[in-house]
């Protein structure tokens, strides 16, 4: 064995991969660029071949394409230009891999989601009752929301119709010179004119059913009696007949008088409209009662619906988290202590450098 060949021995023994590394040099590098279609989705080049989830370029490197990430690059995923292939992406909703022309494009945003996703979660929205439709996705940057040129092409048409309809109910309930009729099946909007005070109200005339109503608190006009006096007045066979509010099971909101029914559940509830928390008997605000303190005396005693160990189960939650907070606080307070004066002096030197000019050199 010749003396030259003896140090390639010894490498072959040291470095029994040393193949792999030559093949490595021998590959030709793979192409760095994937280009965009015109509307801003990411294609595979016409050149290019694709099978498997593999893009192939003409030199015969390939690069795996199989999750890629759509970026908010402003263009509309789904569109093919040519003859070229479409990326996989994944959806950030169902968390599939799905091809580009599947995805649809947030026009709020530039959010991209599957197509199945985006249908569903605006018609579980609207059905809801939700009008404002914000981005699915909760960490969005932009906080884009669908609007209704969208809505109209991703939503069946029956829940079109519900978009629709309580839209309109939010844009008259937003608009203070616009109310609806009381009158029951008279669904006309009127028009309401602006009250010479602030506090007082003023009648409404609708031109559909010829009812005049206060534009406060939706009753029929009552010009020297303030709403209050009028609604005691009223007698149990004048009361203004709603669909269910003689058994008990449809009463208004104290607050913004909107009808609610009670199916079941217990008897401290919520509106859905102006957040409001009151008591379904007697309807007395129950917002500052976090003890739930009202159905243990007067005509609501144990009327609440739950047991009484639960209720004991909920005041010990509810003080033991005011408790848990006081007591964090009275730990922190030594180094909040400690701290401060720390804190004021860098603030007054930072002040102070500042406010002192710069000694000028003659």
């Amino acid at each position: 064995m010749a003396r030259g060949d003896q140090p390639r021995e010894k490498k072959r023994t040291f470095l029994p991969f040393r193949w792999l590394m030559s093949r490595s040099r021998d590959k030709k590098p793979a192409a760095s660029v994937v280009p965009a279609n015109g509307n801003g989705a990411p294609t595979i080049p016409k050149s290019h071949t694709y099978s498997g989830g593999t893009a192939t370029c003409p030199r015969g490197t390939q690069r795996s394409l199989s999750v890629c990430e759509m970026g908010n690059n402003g263009g509309t995923g789904g569109d093919v230009v040519g003859s070229q292939r479409p990326l996989l992406a994944l959806c950030r909703l169902c968390l599939a891999i799905v091809p580009s022309p599947a995805l649809y494009r947030v026009a709020g945003c530039g959010c991209y989601f599957c197509l199945q996703c985006t249908q569903q979660y605006l018609t579980y929205s609207i059905r809801e009752g939700n009008v404002v439709l914000p981005c699915p996705d909760g960490k969005c940057p932009s906080g884009g929301t669908f609007d209704s040129s969208e809505v109209e092409k991703l939503v069946e048409k029956d829940v079109l119709e519900l978009y629709l309809r309580c839209k309109l109910n939010r844009d008259v309930e937003l608009d203070p010179y616009q109310t609806w009729c009381p009158s029951p099946g008279c669904e006309s909007i009127c028009s309401v004119m602006p009250a010479p005070k602030k506090c007082q109200a003023s009648p409404v005339h609708c031109s559909k059913c010829k009812l005049t109503f206060c534009s406060s608190c939706k009753e029929r006009w009552h010009a020297y009696q303030s709403c209050d006096e009028f609604r005691k007045q009223l007698s149990d066979d004048e009361a203004p007949g709603l669909p269910g509010e003689e058994c008990g099971l449809i009463k208004r909101c104290p607050h913004c008088r909107v009808p609610i029914e009670r199916d079941e559940g217990c008897a401290q509830m919520m509106c859905k409209r102006c957040s409001h928390v009151f008591c379904w008997y007697c309807l007395a605000s129950l917002d500052d009662d976090f003890l739930l303190r009202h159905y243990d005396k007067g005509p609501c005693k144990n009327k609440l619906g739950h047991s009484r160990a639960s209720v004991v189960w909920h005041r010990t939650q509810v003080v033991g988290m005011f408790a848990g907070f006081g007591f964090l606080l009275l730990l922190a307070s030594p180094l909040l202590l400690l701290a401060a004066p720390c804190l004021l002096c860098c603030r007054c030197h930072t002040c102070h450098r500042c406010l002192d000019p710069e000694p000028t050199t003659l």
